[in-house]
């Protein structure tokens, strides 16, 4: 990976380390509410490309009511560039994993990510685009949840482990 300071600003801004914590929060906020369950880890390297991605981010369902594999199938092209996506962000998710866990907005707990209750700082404004990335981050965990197992998810999306 290249060092950070050497990273364009596009990329620096866009997969920094703080961003892709509250990104992963706020997924696992999401499908903790809607399954009431812990999301497993490897739902990460999902979402990431789902939300980072402008395209795909804009054409996420508003609700969980559309299955995944009904989404899949209306938006092949995106679909197709979800795999190569995921694995150009292993790297970037992992570091946004690690800022997680150690500024505890997520803990670990065997295969599974938590996200312990906090609270949000009164009055806190978020910019345009990073208020819609945190809320297509929680919706992309709460509609996750609804698929049975991560290994369906990974196989409807085409991302190999």
């Amino acid at each position: 990976m290249t060092a950070w300071n050497q990273q364009p600003s596009v990329v620096a801004t866009m997969l920094n380390p703080a961003l892709l914590a509250a990104v992963l929060e706020a997924a696992t906020q999401g499908h903790q509410k809607e399954s009431g369950q812990d999301m497993p880890w490897v739902l990460s390297f999902v979402v990431a490309p789902m939300v980072l991605h402008r395209g795909t981010r804009e054409a996420l369902p508003a609700s969980t009511r559309t299955h995944l594999a009904t989404w899949v199938s209306r938006n092949p092209v995106l679909r197709a560039g979800l795999p190569q996506r995921a694995v150009n962000l292993v790297d970037p998710v992992r570091a946004g994993l690690r800022f997680a866990t150690a500024h505890g907005l997520l803990q670990m707990h065997e295969d599974r990510l938590v996200a312990p209750p906090r609270k949000r700082p009164r009055g806190f404004k978020t910019e345009r685009e990073l208020d819609e990335l945190l809320r297509k981050a929680s919706l992309a965990g709460r509609w996750l949840s609804k698929t049975d197992s991560p290994a369906t998810v990974l196989a409807i999306l085409g991302v190999a482990p």
